[in-house]
């Protein structure tokens, strides 16, 4: 998965998690970039009657790093808070919502934004109301109009939103973590089987998105708005964290637990997959605590990635000469941890420095595509991952045929991928609720009412 539930410590903790983070140039106003961070993995939507919300006790914040540093040269921080309108009831609602102040809802949260830069905070919204979650046709009776009035403009021409979304992100994971199988091959496995269509796990599941909109000339080196893609100061870094009290404490007079101390970050995400896929299980947690600065210490996984080196023994005579491959893998330190420098895709770069770094990297100089391509730069569109990240990007297939070796002749001419690499995909399609043509883009969330579980089976 992109990152959802990918290390131990974290997945007992999914308030706290970070799913997915996307970053591009927005569509519909290409002079503002969007930033998208969801948490709360795997949302259930018939969860109720305590549903699914923003910790009042995390701190989530979207980093942006502009010179060459992979350190946060800009923040913008997210705190909730929530209120309980009748104390005497154990429902979400005592009647249909209606609208974003309707007094049946009983457990509103409102939070407020504030902007880190050089260390100077400055607060550019308060007491927004986040979109209820999506209960069904008699409490949520037109969600679509819910979530319209928790998409806010605030100062600086910014849009911002906060709330249930459906899950963007699609992937087979029942197949993926049983031994590595891809289903479009799943009769060239070690262990075969008829080969078979894939299967998304994440349909009719929800997160937590938090959206931001902002004019590009704020985030980047210089405030301005670059328009030649080669220059330096049209590439910005982007990653998500969510921070706890370093000390928690439970009060028994509450059940509640209390937060003191310092902030401890305790999740991170840059790039989709990268602590899932890459970080030995050993290290993981660690590396949710850390900044993307120290990441150096993981470079020798994106060097020599475990996957690499098992699609091989998993597959046997299929990719022969990714197993032959000796070398550090270049191309994945280039696409992941640095960002593409000029001269390896004509026209392209989305360089930040030598500084190892997990964070996407967007270059903000390309306008959106006219004809979106979801397999983004390897299938010649700009405008998507690893150029940023956007929601109907394919970021599973398209990490998957790196790995195997795709995109190793961009820094080795002398290499030729094996022809399974280029075949190689996640084996799914986006089957989720459909995405917004603007913003916040992701998907309206599933009801809780109207959503049908799936088939069990066993063996």
């Amino acid at each position: 998965m992109s990152s959802h539930r990918e290390a131990p410590e974290i997945s007992k903790d999914p308030v706290a998690d970070n799913t997915d983070v996307y970053a591009f140039v927005s569509p519909e106003r290409p002079k503002s970039v969007t930033l998208i961070a969801n948490f709360i993995p795997l949302q259930k939507p018939d969860g109720g009657p305590n549903f699914y919300e923003f910790g009042d006790d995390v701190l989530y914040e979207i980093h942006i790093s502009n010179r060459g540093t992979a350190e946060a040269d800009i923040s913008y921080q997210f705190r909730f808070r929530t209120k309980i309108r009748n104390d005497k009831t154990f429902l979400y609602n005592i009647g249909p919502i209606s609208g974003i102040r309707d007094p049946n809802w009983n457990r509103p949260q409102f939070y407020d934004v504030t902007r880190v830069e050089n260390g100077r905070k400055r607060v550019i919204a308060e007491n927004l109301r986040c979109a209820p979650v999506n209960i069904g046709p008699r409490s949520t009776p037109n969600y679509p109009r819910l979530a319209g009035q928790s998409v806010y403009t605030v100062a600086g021409g910014r849009r911002v939103f906060a709330g249930q979304r459906a899950e963007g992100f699609h992937v087979d994971l029942g197949s993926i973590f049983d031994l590595g199988t891809l289903r479009p091959f799943q009769s060239l496995h070690l262990i075969p089987t008829a080969d078979a269509m894939g299967v998304n796990a994440t349909q009719t599941f929800n997160v937590h998105s938090i959206a931001l909109q902002v004019p590009i000339n704020e985030v980047t080196r210089g405030n301005g708005r670059p328009t030649d893609p080669m220059s330096d100061r049209a590439v910005i870094g982007v990653w998500a964290t969510a921070s706890r009290r370093k000390a928690r404490i439970l009060d028994s007079s509450t059940g509640k637990a209390v937060g003191n101390g310092p902030w401890q970050q305790v999740s991170r995400l840059g790039n989709p997959l990268f602590n899932e896929v890459l970080t030995p299980m050993a290290e993981k947690d660690e590396w949710n605590a850390r900044p993307p600065a120290s990441d150096k210490r993981y470079e020798r996984y994106v060097n020599k990635p475990e996957l690499a080196a098992l699609l091989p023994v998993l597959y046997p005579g299929v990719f022969p000469n990714l197993a032959r491959y000796g070398k550090p893998r270049a191309d994945l330190n280039a696409i992941l941890l640095t960002g593409i420098p000029a001269g390896v895709v004509p026209g392209f770069q989305n360089f930040t420095g030598p500084v190892p770094a997990d964070m996407l990297r967007l270059n903000v100089a390309i306008p959106p595509s006219a004809t979106p391509n979801n397999l983004g730069l390897v299938a010649g569109d700009a405008a998507g991952f690893p150029n940023g990240r956007r929601v109907a990007d394919d970021v599973t297939t398209i990490e998957l045929r790196a790995i195997a070796g795709l995109t190793i002749p961009l820094v080795d001419p002398s290499f030729t991928p094996d022809a399974a690499a280029s075949g190689i995909a996640d084996g799914t399609t986006d089957t989720n609720q459909p995405f917004l043509a603007g913003f916040p883009y992701l998907g309206h969330p599933n009801g809780g009412y109207q959503t049908t579980p799936g088939t069990s089976a066993v063996s």
